[in-house]
């Protein structure tokens, strides 16, 4: 997915990796422009991690060309703009928290202050104080985010973010993310958290079998790869399904009104369910303007986009995920 008004900062050109027989990434393509949020999704085995990983340097492609920030993965100038933040929290044993910020600090040739990155963490003065690994798996990982800020990084890299993290803190968290964005920063990262994807990225990239299955906006990638509902109560049903009537009564009478229903064009799939009619339809618009023009008596009309958990299901109905 391009974006012509945005600065494209990184890119991956017909990039595959080999692992002996094994392809793990197939001629992947892509662009990704400055101060934008980018959820990589995908089952186990997909090629999403390789693939961050020959974006971070630590592996690199068999075929293909990437560059971030025009410069190749692992440049020494790159590594002072990128920040990354794994699945994996670790911490160095025996050190305080605020001596682990001013060590990673050292590193870089013009890091964020001190306050800004213990803000960052959430952790109050005391814990500051504390040894690293005492601290709890979710202030672990906040340190963790307050380290990949250090140096004051253009492009962030995260892993399964929040995982361990309460509600609360999740919010929080990614109310930063959305801020830093709008500052410039690029964010990619990877979540098994549907729905922080769907809330908080501006795109979805989704792997699949080390292809790319459907690259988009969370509302693209719902709306093309899920069916939106459009239901509504009709009037014959409610007056059949009185508490006296019959359940034999109510099919029999009802059967031409379903089969009238049915061959409405563009409708998939017929559901009821507590009184009202619901039609499964990629072009809901459509449905509605046949709904007038037959002047079916309906009540209530209601249109409801699909999940992008719908889309994940329909994504990995349709290939075969690979053997884990």
């Amino acid at each position: 997915m391009k974006n012509s008004h945005k600065k494209t900062i990184i890119t991956l050109d017909n990039v595959s990796k080999q692992f002996g027989n094994k392809s793990a990434v197939r001629e992947v393509s892509l662009e990704i422009v400055q101060g934008s949020i980018t959820a990589i999704l995908g089952p186990n085995g997909a090629g999403k991690t390789t693939t961050i990983k020959m974006m971070l340097g630590l592996t690199s492609p068999s075929s293909g060309n990437i560059r971030i920030l025009d410069m190749p993965p692992g440049h020494k100038q790159v590594l002072q703009r990128i920040g990354v933040m794994m699945q994996d929290v670790s911490v160095m044993d025996f050190l305080t928290v605020r001596e682990m910020i001013r060590m990673v600090q050292s590193y870089y040739a013009a890091p964020l202050d001190t306050a800004a990155l213990e803000r960052l963490t959430g952790l109050s003065p005391n814990d500051l104080n504390r040894r690293a690994e005492k601290l709890s798996g979710g202030q672990k990982r906040s340190l963790n985010f307050a380290l990949a800020m250090t140096g004051n990084p253009d492009i962030l890299f995260f892993d399964e973010p929040t995982v361990g993290l309460d509600s609360e803190t999740r919010r929080q968290f990614w109310a930063q993310i959305r801020a830093l964005a709008k500052q410039g920063k690029t964010v990619i990262f990877t979540t098994h958290y549907l729905q922080e994807a769907d809330e908080a990225a501006d795109r979805i990239i989704l792997f699949n079998e080390g292809t790319i299955a459907a690259d988009g906006t969370p509302e693209q990638i719902k709306n093309g790869m899920t069916k939106r509902t459009l239901s509504f109560t009709y009037t014959p049903f409610l007056e059949l399904d009185g508490e006296s009537t019959p359940k034999e009564t109510v099919d029999t009478a009802a059967a031409p009104h379903l089969n009238l229903i049915k061959k409405i064009p563009g409708v998939d799939q017929v559901q009821y369910h507590h009184h009202r009619c619901i039609l499964h339809s990629k072009d809901t618009d459509a449905l509605i303007r046949q709904i007038i023009t037959m002047q079916l008596p309906v009540q209530d009309i209601r249109i409801e986009a699909g999940q992008l958990e719908d889309a994940y299901a329909s994504m990995l109905s349709n290939v075969k995920e690979e053997e884990q």
